[in-house]
């Protein structure tokens, strides 16, 4: 289990990762942050990145935040960090 924190743009053209904020992998997703949407879009998104099912990804915190923590199950570090963007 590995937990990430990144930086979530909602409301963007395309859902990619889009470099690095305040230290943090940054994450721009095409839903809006409304009703959860954003949010929903995040898990599903570092889901198929991953290769692991949504229910192995959770939101630990920041769920009204751009800031937020994620919880993944099945996945090692060296396997989150091939996935992130280059560090700046």
């Amino acid at each position: 289990m590995v937990i990430l924190h990144v930086y979530c743009q909602p409301g963007a053209r395309h859902t990619q990762w889009a470099g690095w904020h305040d230290g943090r992998p940054k994450l721009r997703l095409k839903a809006p942050a409304v009703e959860g949407a954003a949010n929903q879009a995040l898990i599903e998104f570092l889901a198929q990145v991953l290769d692991v099912p949504k229910s192995h990804v959770c939101l630990v915190s920041g769920p009204h935040s751009r800031m937020k923590r994620v919880e993944i199950e099945g996945v090692t570090d060296a396997q989150l960090l091939a996935q992130l963007p280059p560090p700046p």
